[in-house]
């Protein structure tokens, strides 16, 4: 029995060294995890595979919305008066991050313009937010120039939400069949519940019944198997999911 334990526990190890390798970490982890099995996979697991993942990214999120159901516009207050107080670069990417969660999204792409200029002309993360706040004040085209810039620069950084966000800008172009081929690419690539939920928004919102049908049998079949914190997490786009129904059928 001893030696089943032993077992397991190297074997534990081993998953997390893999992780450590695929995800680039500093090679003392492999280290520590083949030195001390059971501590140093305790260890790895509580400083770098959980914030990692996606069950920690979602209690982020929850406890996010949570703290702006309490406080609607603390975010929005606290990013100006970090900015007016001290205006450098990163204060200012939150000011328009801010701003476009609380629906300014004119004012948030005016805020991502400026962060853009300089020596943060070129970083994913302010052009993926650009991007976000360009789609919502209604300017697909410069979405696009974006998100096709991000993909050149790293075709991995973020592949799921560039994919998905460039496919959603695509279709506010009119780009139709190239929408639909990037959608198709990112259910095929990652096969998410988003990826299929976003093109059965979008098959909705184009009167694709057929393709829509046959996308919502998969979603709920994934839906049906979550727990109440699961859907939790899921809840906006659930919510976005049954104003696209809505639409569709006030259409029909």
């Amino acid at each position: 029995m001893p030696f089943a334990g032993l077992g397991l526990h190297l074997v534990v190890a081993l998953f997390f060294a893999v992780h450590a390798m695929r995800s680039g970490q500093n090679m003392y982890w492999l280290i520590i995890l083949f030195s001390f099995p059971l501590l140093g996979s305790i260890v790895y697991f509580l400083v770098v595979y959980l914030p990692d993942s996606r069950l920690e990214r979602g209690a982020r999120k929850a406890v996010a919305r949570a703290a702006r159901a309490l406080d609607p516009g603390r975010e929005l207050r606290d990013a100006r008066a970090a900015l007016d107080e001290t205006p450098t670069a990163q204060n200012q990417m939150r000011l328009a991050a801010a701003l476009l969660e609380a629906g300014q999204a004119e004012e948030a792409v005016r805020e991502y313009r400026a962060c853009l200029k300089g020596p943060f002309a070129s970083d994913p993360e302010i052009r993926f937010g650009a991007a976000r706040a360009l789609l919502a004040a209604g300017q697909p085209h410069a979405a696009v120039v974006h998100l096709q810039a991000i993909r050149a620069g790293d075709a991995d950084w973020r592949a799921e939400r560039v994919s998905l966000l460039l496919a959603e800008a695509l279709g506010g172009t009119g780009r139709t069949q190239e929408a639909r081929t990037e959608y198709e690419s990112a259910v095929h690539r990652f096969g998410s519940f988003e990826s299929k939920a976003e093109y059965l928004i979008w098959a909705l919102a184009c009167g694709e019944r057929e393709l829509a049908a046959r996308l919502a049998q998969e979603v709920q079949r994934a839906s049906d198997r979550w727990n109440r914190h699961t859907r939790e997490l899921n809840r906006p786009l659930l919510a976005r999911l049954d104003a696209a129904y809505a639409l569709s059928r006030g259409k029909a």
